[in-house]
């Protein structure tokens, strides 16, 4: 599957962060962009830029706001070998709190949006783009939405100066079939531009429909170590550079930073595949009501979640 234009984003801080409120220390995220520069990933995902009008310091660790300073403290004054990038949701950030590229380590500014949002991100990621990033569109939760919706959501994207649109399995409800014919549309209808896929591990999916997405002709993958991430987790960022045939990728400095820094965050934080996620991924719903459970002191009464979800649809 060697294709010199795939490129990898790892979003190992960005996406695990949404399992502890980034409460990653310095050392943890130093060490997950040392491991990553080493094994050859094009992007690393450092965090979110978001308005401190939105989130408070004093709840939430410095990754969801990737301010300078705190980027400097990973990076240092060495050379920048990876490239970084930050994801900004519609309606948690102002435009205020872009600073310029010249004055900022990131290099790509990802907008993540519902498609009812798509003018609004647009805007952003535009405005991103004159101050001198690199710009992505990621449009989420998709597979919750018609048919109308998204031709009329890709139309508008089409027109966009955003030369990367994502597709999101937010709710990793999506099997490879279905990868298959989004990834077929969004080539179709969005000519010239790159698309890129991200996927979640409700159903043990997230790497097969990765793969699937390759096949397909997408060329920007997202992936995190181990898999961490917001509930289900995502596909395993060792699993796919083991898959490329890309000679530039190295494993085993990824193995290395799962063993030291992953492992440790796997007893105090639950994410990958489990019964309630997989219940959430199978009925096409947001995982929040399974993170609940997972988080309660009564994660193990899985049936009684499967009666709660399945109550008003005919799964049996």
């Amino acid at each position: 599957m060697f294709r010199p234009e795939i490129k990898v984003i790892d979003c190992t801080v960005r996406d695990g962060g949404l399992m502890n409120k980034w409460q990653f220390d310095d050392d943890f995220v130093r060490q997950v962009y040392r491991a990553l520069c080493d094994a050859g990933v094009d992007y690393m995902e450092i965090g979110y830029l978001s308005s401190e009008k939105a989130f408070s310091r004093k709840e939430y660790g410095a990754w969801r706001f990737c301010a300078e300073q705190d980027l400097q403290k990973v990076i240092g004054r060495c050379e920048k070998r990876i490239k970084l990038s930050a994801m900004a949701d519609i309606g948690r950030i102002d435009y205020e709190d872009i600073p310029p590229k010249s004055e900022s380590s990131l290099d790509m500014i990802r907008v993540a949006c519902y498609v009812h949002q798509v003018d609004a991100a647009i805007a952003l990621a535009h405005h991103c783009q004159e101050k001198g990033y690199e710009t992505t569109i990621n449009l989420m939760a998709v597979s919750t939405v018609g048919l109308r919706d998204l031709n009329e959501a890709l139309e508008d994207l089409a027109k966009s100066r955003v030369p990367i649109i994502y597709l999101v399995d937010s709710f990793g409800a999506f099997y490879s079939e279905d990868v298959d014919i989004l990834a077929s549309k969004y080539i179709e209808r969005l000519p010239g531009k790159t698309i890129g896929i991200h996927c979640h591990n409700n159903q043990q999916l997230a790497f097969a429909n990765t793969i699937a997405g390759i096949i397909a002709g997408i060329n920007f993958l997202d992936a995190t170590l181990y898999g961490i991430g917001r509930g289900a987790g995502n596909c395993p960022v060792e699993l796919l550079l083991s898959f490329l045939k890309n000679p530039k990728f190295r494993v085993r400095p990824l193995i290395e930073c799962i063993e030291k820094q992953i492992f440790p965050w796997a007893k105090k934080i639950d994410w990958g595949y489990s019964i309630p996620y997989m219940i959430t991924g199978v009925l096409n719903q947001h995982p929040r009501a399974a993170m609940a459970v997972m988080e309660s002191d009564h994660k193990e009464l899985v049936t009684d979640f499967f009666d709660q979800a399945t109550s008003t649809t005919e799964m049996v």
